[in-house]
């Protein structure tokens, strides 16, 4: 997962920096991220999943299918 974080970010031309603004953390904690130091928050994940428009699936490695899933209108 924390390989293809990296991949995803290097992918748009962005820096740690760049990312831990936007996600409202320090460098140091999103560096921590990508080196697997620290396991990523769920809200995070997400945050990812909709800036890279791909699934949390597929950041976590589980699909190597980058369009995100389809919202289900069904209510449960």
């Amino acid at each position: 997962m924390y390989r293809r974080l990296k991949d995803l970010r290097e992918d748009c031309d962005s820096t740690q920096q760049k990312l831990a603004q936007f996600l409202k953390i320090s460098q140091a904690t999103y560096f921590r991220y990508e080196s697997s130091a620290l396991d990523i928050p769920s809200m995070i994940l997400i945050e990812l999943s909709k800036l890279y428009d791909t699934s949390v699936d597929h950041i976590w490695e589980q699909t190597d299918e980058k369009k995100p899933y389809a919202k289900s209108d069904q209510k449960r």
